[in-house]
């Protein structure tokens, strides 16, 4: 019998809310340092992060202002950012709740800690110059439970939709970065000064930092750091964790188990899963980036059609 459609959601959604919650701490942390390194205007650094998580609209309307502190609050506490650090904990844990008698202990309580010790912090964090032990926090925490879930969840359906949520969050958290990068480097390169390739250079190290790709880049890297190498390792590295092929692959795979328990049940989520696959396992870096063939566009609405295939087939069935 096919796992419940609500505790499959359920799940899934659990993978994807506690990946979410690390991208975005990763995204802030860095993003905040590197504001801190090289001096200009609040826009130009938070700008494009607001670009990519969504939320300048509501966040203007909230604070009046943006700058370093009310993007951080928005971003790492604000209940009203859907996208937020402690909403996505906080979402993670009520799909936890109805679970718990599916769930290893540990998984909850990891989670449930981690919902009590981050989702009540606000601005104080910041007056006493916190964000980064915070983010970094939020960051171990989403380590830990998918640690706990490794080595104590059964490798069964539950597993599978589980790491198929978090898998399709951080394909598409990459491909939505390099997105953001490439469109902010046109408009520096437009400037065409000193300090804009001086901020464009340090947000292109700043894009591995936040990927924990810095160590793992120049060890596979020898010949420095550009965009379209830096591009090339996050999109189409087969061994790298975080790269968009590796995510893809292994959304592909955990698909693949759900399937086995019901063979042939929805061959179309496998035709789109494995078509994702050879996309990035064959395409080359420079026609993704100059040919836009498949484009980053392309990637991640196919990122997109598998999550909308998964719903529909698993969350929507009657």
């Amino acid at each position: 019998m096919l796992l419940l459609s609500r505790l499959a959601e359920n799940l899934f959604w659990i993978g994807r809310y506690v990946e979410r919650a690390e991208n975005t701490a990763r995204l802030l942390n860095v993003n905040y340092y590197a504001g801190l390194e090289i001096s200009g205007r609040a826009r130009e650094y938070w700008t494009p992060l607001l670009e990519l998580t969504g939320g300048e609209a509501q966040l203007r309307a909230k604070y009046g202002r943006l700058d370093a502190r009310s993007v951080s609050s928005w971003m790492a506490f604000d209940r009203d950012n859907p996208s937020s650090i402690a909403s996505s904990l906080a979402h993670a844990r009520e799909n936890a709740r109805g679970l718990r008698d599916r769930l290893p202990s540990e998984m909850w309580e990891s989670l449930n800690r981690s919902y009590l010790t981050l989702c009540f912090e606000n601005v104080d964090v910041l007056d006493r110059d916190g964000l980064f032990e915070y983010c970094t926090a939020a960051r171990d925490a989403s380590q830990f439970f998918f640690g706990i879930a490794f080595a104590t969840l059964p490798r069964d359906e539950g597993w599978s939709f589980m790491r198929a949520g978090q898998m399709l969050e951080r394909g598409d958290n990459t491909l939505r970065v390099l997105q953001s990068r490439f469109k902010d480097a046109d408009a520096l390169a437009a400037r065409g000064d000193p300090a804009g390739r001086a901020l464009q250079d340090q947000r292109w190290v700043s894009t591995l930092k936040g990927a924990s790709a810095n160590e793992a880049y120049r060890k596979s890297v020898h010949t420095g750091i550009t965009p379209m190498r830096v591009t090339d390792f996050l999109l189409l590295d087969e061994y790298f964790p975080r790269s968009a092929r590796y995510s893809a692959m292994n959304l592909s795979e955990a698909l693949e188990q759900i399937d086995r328990h019901h063979p042939g049940a929805h061959p179309e989520i496998l035709r789109l899963s494995r078509w994702l696959v050879a996309r990035l396992q064959y395409a080359r870096v420079h026609d993704i980036i100059e040919k836009e063939d498949p484009g980053l566009e392309t990637l991640v609405q196919d990122f997109n059609r598998v999550g909308a295939a998964i719903t529909a087939a698993y969350f929507e069935e009657e």
